[in-house]
């Protein structure tokens, strides 16, 4: 599973889940072996990283609210994401 997006060591990843547990569009963060599910929203949906690194993400959710949506339509439609630029 390619990853969608890098930045200060947190690998943002968002793959089709067939009969998946979180119907809300959502990314998954992993952050050294550890990993966060959030919604698009900022809920936490499961699991969990170090807090620094979860406000980093939840930033990065905020700021490309929009091309994280269009890549969700994009994944329920079977087709390819788009990459989206990290955090500088």
């Amino acid at each position: 599973m390619p990853a969608l997006s890098m930045f200060f060591g947190i690998i943002i990843y968002m793959y089709r889940e067939l009969g998946g547990r979180h119907n809300l569009p959502h990314v998954h963060a992993e952050y050294q072996g550890e990993e966060v599910v959030v919604a698009f929203d900022g809920e936490i949906l499961e699991g969990s990283i170090p807090n620094k690194k979860l406000k980093l993400v939840l930033a990065w959710i905020e700021i490309h609210q929009e091309e994280l949506e269009a890549n969700w339509r994009l994944l329920s439609n079977g087709q390819e994401i788009f990459k989206i630029e990290p955090l500088r």
